[in-house]
């Protein structure tokens, strides 16, 4: 029968040792790539990903590369994983321990899933008495339309980057208007223009009096690209022309359309938080006669308006603050200003998976272990 095939297939063991096979190969050709693209775009081609399209520079030639990802050669060992256990299901006590450590390689392989799809880490840079309640990521942006004519509450609505296409007109229930991309640069560089002129970016806003310089994409993991955006508001009363938007414009713009103010800006995409972090005191400590951080650490407050709560925190190296179901690290500070410092924000709702596995897995192979140790001295003295 053809099902009966197909399930033989996917718990054969010849299938095992190919995904295995598979999985070694991405690994050794994503490391290559890391070089050239760097680790985040590898990420995310190689191992985030169900088939690999991509290429490969090899002494400066570049090699096309089609390859099962990351995804592909996980859920196809999950498959097999699950399969063969289900066909050759058997509570004999000699299989316990091999039933154990296959059901913790099962849980590895579905937390490390989980972890990719709801992992996230951001910053929150705060300044000595002010109060924040998001964070930013670090290499994603969004293009954010602020409705500021509201006493009561501003309207926010976000557009992610990946919607923000050359060409792309984006529409949203909650806009009175639609957003066509005229132009998107992943890294750019800003210049100013003097006098403006016809080289300049945008005949409207900050745009007026700058021009944008196109990159190349940062790949290194210790920079960022500084995306910027030529934009149009399309719709009846909205102002005829273009925006510039970029990273490097820190101040929202702001237009008018009808009777309601909005504003417009490209920043750090946001996650926002029911609670508010406020920063009391930042010390920055080094060692006597060099600059080498000794120790830094960061007192905040945590005002939750849901709760009622109000209390004051410690942050420092290695003793971080779990509230939310986020942890807070006290990642950097800015060398310029004291009064600055850097919180590393990370959201991992799947954490506890991999430490599951391996105890799993552990504990698995102890018990086979001692099972069959146990039939080997029975066997020795039956002789």
């Amino acid at each position: 029968m053809l099902l009966e095939k197909i399930l033989n297939f996917l718990s054969s063991m010849r299938l095992t040792v190919v995904c295995l096979a598979l999985a070694m190969i991405l690994v050794f050709i994503g490391t290559l790539a890391q070089v050239d693209k760097g680790i985040f775009i590898v990420q995310k081609e190689f191992f985030q990903s169900f088939i690999v399209i991509s290429d490969l520079r090899v002494f400066n030639y570049r090699i096309p590369v089609i390859f099962p990802g990351g995804y592909l050669i996980g859920l196809v060992l999950l498959l097999n994983l699950f399969v063969s256990n289900v066909m050759r299901f058997d509570l004999q006590p000699k299989r316990i321990g091999l039933l154990i450590t296959h059901f913790g390689l099962l849980v590895l392989l579905v937390g490390q899933l989980l972890i990719d799809q709801f992992h996230t880490e951001s910053n929150m840079r705060l300044v000595e008495g002010q109060s924040l309640n998001y964070s930013e990521s670090y290499n994603r942006c969004e293009l954010a339309l602020v409705k500021i004519s509201d006493p009561q509450a501003d309207t926010v609505v976000s557009i992610p980057e990946s919607l923000l296409e050359k060409g792309s007109v984006i529409r949203n229930p909650h806009l009175p208007f639609q957003v066509k991309i005229h132009e998107y640069f992943p890294n750019s560089r800003i210049e100013n223009v003097s006098g403006g002129g016809e080289n300049t970016a945008s005949t409207l806003g900050a745009g007026r009096q700058l021009r944008v310089i196109p990159l190349p994409p940062e790949t290194k993991s210790d920079s960022r690209n500084a995306p910027s955006a030529i934009v149009e508001i399309i719709g009846d009363n909205a102002p005829s022309g273009t925006w510039l938007v970029s990273l490097f414009i820190e101040q929202p713009q702001e237009f008018n359309v009808g009777n309601e103010k909005w504003t417009i800006s490209l920043r750090p995409e946001r996650y926002y938080k029911p609670y508010f972090i406020t920063l009391i005191d930042f010390k920055h400590e080094k060692y006597p006669g060099t600059d080498i951080p000794k120790n830094f650490s960061s007192r905040v407050k945590i005002t939750n308006p849901q709760t009622g709560e109000e209390r004051e925190v410690l942050i420092y190296m290695n003793n971080p603050l779990r509230y939310g179901g986020e942890t807070y690290y006290q990642g950097s500070f800015d060398p310029n200003d004291d009064r600055v410092s850097i919180l590393q924000v990370v959201r991992n709702p799947a954490w506890a998976t991999p430490y599951i596995a391996c105890i799993l897995v552990g504990l698995g192979m102890t018990i086979h272990f001692i099972i069959n140790l146990g039939i080997f001295v029975n066997e020795q003295r039956k002789k």
